[in-house]
């Protein structure tokens, strides 16, 4: 590895383990939970395949509670996912720990999914996401887990998809006690993602995220783009790697290691600013609730 990736550590207001290093792959189908349910639950069961025994231990319950992924526990969860297609919605929550030890879990599965048509959400689109501790990405290397990405995407009918170093946190970061560090790590940081993946799945839509180190592209955003080729005329830089899967789906590779992007130490890569560049008219509209600047501001981070 070229750059050394940062070492984050994140603890709750009542010091337990909140968050750490590592890398998200997440991507988002606009279309309904029972049309890609089973989808989903092979791609899962392909990264149960590739991570080490015993990676999710906890699930999330239907009240709220955390109770342990036994054999009971994965009873529960097929048949949330594949038994109950005709509900509205579907949530899935799988992570390694419960907020215990010295470091925060960096393996968790989530999944979100959606009827696109439901007023509720404002742009809706069903999203799945995997995690890995960064220690994963050292020891097996960036051509194994691009390669595990490309596995997983080809189950899926994207239409946008990511991976990126990230500050994995299992339950999210609302209860970190240090926000002026997680604020910091994100603007010292352009290549690390801090992702809430409930809610960008409600707004999100065929839009855009950012551009990553992987970045997938389906319908109809590969089109909007000026497809394959268009892309690569406008990547022409010898790090970039273009690689179908189909006619409609396409990864693009920006580095050989995913890049942290230390505005103190560099620049942002130039293949990073042009695919940034080249999305950030696709780009999904922030919430309300968000203060105006913030959200807008970080996902053109790497296009100003």
């Amino acid at each position: 590895m070229s750059k050394p990736l940062p070492v984050i550590r994140l603890r709750s207001n009542g010091g337990l383990p909140l968050a750490r290093d590592g890398v998200v792959l997440t991507f988002f189908i606009h279309r309904n939970h029972e049309e890609v349910f089973s989808a989903v639950w092979r791609a899962l069961q392909t990264y149960l395949r590739a991570v080490p025994p015993k990676s999710l231990n906890w699930y999330d319950a239907d009240d709220g509670d955390t109770l342990a992924l036994d054999d009971k526990g994965w009873e529960v969860i097929r048949k949330r996912m594949l038994e109950r297609p005709w509900k509205p919605g579907c949530s899935v929550a799988l992570s390694e720990d419960a907020c215990e030890g010295d470091i925060a879990g960096g393996y968790q599965f989530e999944y979100y999914g959606r009827r696109i048509d439901d007023p509720f959400w404002k742009d809706p689109a069903t999203a799945v996401s995997f995690t890995f501790p960064t220690e994963y990405l050292n020891d097996h290397g960036p051509d194994h887990l691009r390669a595990l990405a490309f596995k997983l995407a080809w189950e899926l009918p994207f239409s946008f998809g990511y991976a990126s170093l990230a500050v994995v946190a299992p339950y999210g970061y609302s209860s970190t006690s240090d926000w002026d560090l997680l604020h910091a790590l994100r603007d010292r940081y352009l290549g690390l993602d801090l992702y809430d993946l409930r809610h960008t799945a409600s707004v999100i839509g065929t839009h855009a995220r950012s551009a990553s180190w992987l970045t997938f592209l389906g319908r109809p955003l590969l089109g909007q783009l000026g497809g394959i080729e268009g892309l690569r005329q406008a990547l022409p830089f010898p790090e970039v790697a273009l690689l179908p899967l189909d006619s409609q789906r396409l990864l693009i590779t920006l580095s050989e290691w995913p890049e942290a992007i230390d505005i103190e130490r560099e620049g942002i890569p130039p293949q990073y600013r042009a695919l940034a560049l080249k999305l950030e008219p696709f780009l999904y509209e922030k919430r309300s609730d968000w203060p105006a600047s913030y959200l807008d501001h970080w996902l053109r981070r790497l296009s100003q």
